[in-house]
């Protein structure tokens, strides 16, 4: 099994960070193959950042395909410059408080997730890719959700008074994903 995926948005959504979270997770408490391939904008902050995690049980032949069976949006311009790159039955996430509904493939599974908007209710915006991640596990089930938050609790654990917002957070994501699942 392969599972190629994209993240994309603009810096400082924490796009990056999503993506390292689920390569060191897979790569640390499974036997998978794992590829993490970064790319930001001119800028950091407001400027684009996408990032490609490859998951394998075999060994990986490049760090990026053409076709992508996951895809994450946290914002509009992500849609438009990578929606071409989904694979038909492929699985897209949008962040569904600023993308907007009108997706032009009918051929790929949408999965809304209000992340902003969730994360605003929680207390703060950064923990957005926190509720997409949990989502994105939620909904593949390709990682176990345990392994992913014992991989972000230990990353946060210089910083022990973010981790319930952070659970909170990959709780509400895990809730969403699963229930689009059904």
């Amino acid at each position: 099994m392969e599972t190629n995926l994209c993240v994309a948005g603009f810096g400082g959504q924490g796009v990056m960070t999503l993506g390292k979270f689920l390569a060191e997770a897979t790569c640390e408490s499974t036997d998978k193959n794992i590829t993490f391939f970064p790319s930001y904008g001119a800028e950091q902050r407001g400027g684009t950042a996408n990032c490609y995690v490859v998951i394998s049980d075999e060994m990986i032949g490049a760090p990026l395909g053409d076709v992508m069976d996951d895809l994450i949006v946290l914002n509009e311009p992500s849609l438009k410059k990578f929606l071409c790159k989904l694979k038909r039955g492929g699985n897209l996430f949008i962040n569904s408080s600023i993308v907007p509904d009108e997706i032009d493939r009918d051929d790929v599974k949408l999965i809304k997730v209000p992340v902003t908007e969730l994360a605003l209710e929680l207390g703060n915006p950064k923990v957005l890719n926190v509720i997409m991640l949990g989502a994105y596990i939620g909904y593949t089930e390709v990682v176990a959700p345990e392994v992913v938050w014992g991989t972000i609790e230990n990353k946060l654990g210089k910083k022990p008074k973010l981790l319930p917002m952070n659970k909170d957070a990959f709780d509400k994501g895990l809730e969403i994903g699963r229930s689009a699942r059904q």
